[in-house]
């Protein structure tokens, strides 16, 4: 075991040098990539990479932790990595809102057990409440980390294949109509959509800067060019551009044949399904599948043989740290049936949530106001609080669960009322 005496923490932000023949990454920013890749056991990164990945981060506007042995010298890796940045939530109110984004999370298993990442997060969360931001989010590679340190899985997504042989059949034609483009053109193409899918969709994070080239075949962080990704947009009646897809073919050893979806977003349900059948009329393939499809996929309902889609799996998907119980609660949209009050009792070991608050809800809006004083209906810690805060979770599974406690009887149902989402809560960033 270490002592934090052992060690030295540095946040600074992800930079390039620009000049010469080509950008290269900042010498820190460098080694901070090459560790952060150890950590998640990926290949050591070419110059090129490095290069790719801190323009990436640069563009994102993350800001890098390391921790570093206080006896190495200045240019050494760290021994675990922290990142975080800017980015907009949708939380079904009037506006996206802006919420502190925390990734590419390592420790090296010769420094663990040290409190490097308890000191990492604290540090960075605290920070963020302190700059007034109401919400943090992450996605996570363990799902058994974050919640000690507030986190709830708020989002989900799921893992579909479909069967596009014989039996495939939309019960209605969706209208409007769908074309190929080259993969690459997602890159001026896409973030339109996106922008509306974004606005549209409770649980949504906005894209960072990587994800373009990922989806569209270009070179990455990673690879070089993909040149077996294909793409297709999907226009409405009126001619506008309002979905597209990429996908690959999985080779003619799949049995069945097989396409996977890397990217399918689609700015309402017509385009949704278009794009669907579209993936199901191509030739010499038998089925289709997509690991970020939403839970509770329409694709389902909408096709003649149910059985045709199948879930072969859940991931969670986005968690959701609470900072500020008002600014984020008050931030949020409500539908317009919800009306009435209940009040929390919210346990945070960090503090950040922690207190009493009474809710009113009236006309899709929140007045939020702390009093400790007040009789709770509901008591909960922060993770509960973090998976409830979109109205993708009902309160009943959580009370179910031994996450959520009744104070007053009927207020879980209630509760479930009160925060039910205005729309399907679903989003596909990955970060």
């Amino acid at each position: 075991m270490g002592s934090p005496d052992d060690y030295h923490f540095r946040t600074f932000p992800a930079a390039v040098i620009e000049g010469g023949d080509q950008a290269q990454a900042e010498p820190a920013t460098g080694a901070w990539i090459q560790a952060e890749r150890r950590g998640f056991h990926d290949d050591r990164a070419t110059p090129e990479q490095l290069a790719r990945t801190a323009g990436n981060l640069a563009q994102d506007a993350r800001q890098l932790t390391g921790v570093y042995l206080r006896t190495a010298d200045a240019a050494s890796d760290p021994v675990a990595t922290f990142a975080s940045y800017p980015s907009t939530l949708n939380v079904g109110g009037p506006a996206l809102i802006p919420v502190h984004l925390v990734s590419n999370v390592t420790v090296s298993p010769t420094h663990r057990r040290n409190g490097l990442l308890r000191r990492m997060m604290t540090d960075n969360l605290s920070a963020a409440a302190a700059a007034g931001i109401p919400v943090a989010a992450l996605t996570v590679s363990e799902a058994t980390i974050y919640r000690r340190f507030g986190f709830g899985v708020a989002t989900w997504v799921s893992h579909s294949a479909l069967r596009t042989d014989s039996r495939f059949r939309m019960l209605a034609e969706p209208t409007g109509r769908t074309e190929l483009v080259e993969a690459a053109d997602l890159v001026t193409l896409g973030p339109s959509v996106f922008a509306a899918f974004h606005a549209a969709h409770p649980g949504s994070v906005d894209r960072h800067a990587a994800t373009w080239s990922r989806i569209s075949g270009g070179a990455t962080e990673k690879a070089e060019a993909n040149l077996g990704v294909y793409a297709a947009v999907h226009y409405s009646e009126a001619g506008t551009l309002d979905g597209y897809v990429s996908y690959v073919f999985k080779g003619w050893d799949s049995d069945p044949q097989t396409l996977e979806v890397l990217d399918l977003v689609a700015a309402d349900d017509n385009a949704y399904l278009g794009l669907w059948a579209f993936l199901a009329s191509v030739d010499l393939i038998d089925r289709v599948v997509c690991e970020t499809a939403p839970a509770d996929d329409p694709l389902r309902w909408a096709i003649a043989d149910w059985r045709a889609l199948t879930h072969t799996g859940v991931e969670d998907w986005l968690w959701i740290r609470v900072l500020d119980v008002v600014a984020a609660f008050e931030a949020r949209g409500y539908a317009a049936a919800a009306a009435g009050r209940i009040t929390l009792a919210v346990t945070d070991p960090l503090g950040f949530a922690e207190g009493t608050f009474r809710l009113q809800i009236a006309d899709g809006r929140a007045t939020v106001t702390r009093d400790d004083a007040a009789a709770p209906d509901v008591a909960l810690d922060a993770p509960a609080l973090g998976s409830l805060y979109l109205g993708g979770v009902d309160p009943l599974t959580l009370a179910a669960a031994a996450q959520l406690t009744e104070l007053t009887p009927g207020a879980a149902l209630r509760l479930r009322s009160l925060l039910a989402p205005t729309a399907p809560v679903y989003g596909t960033t990955h970060f």
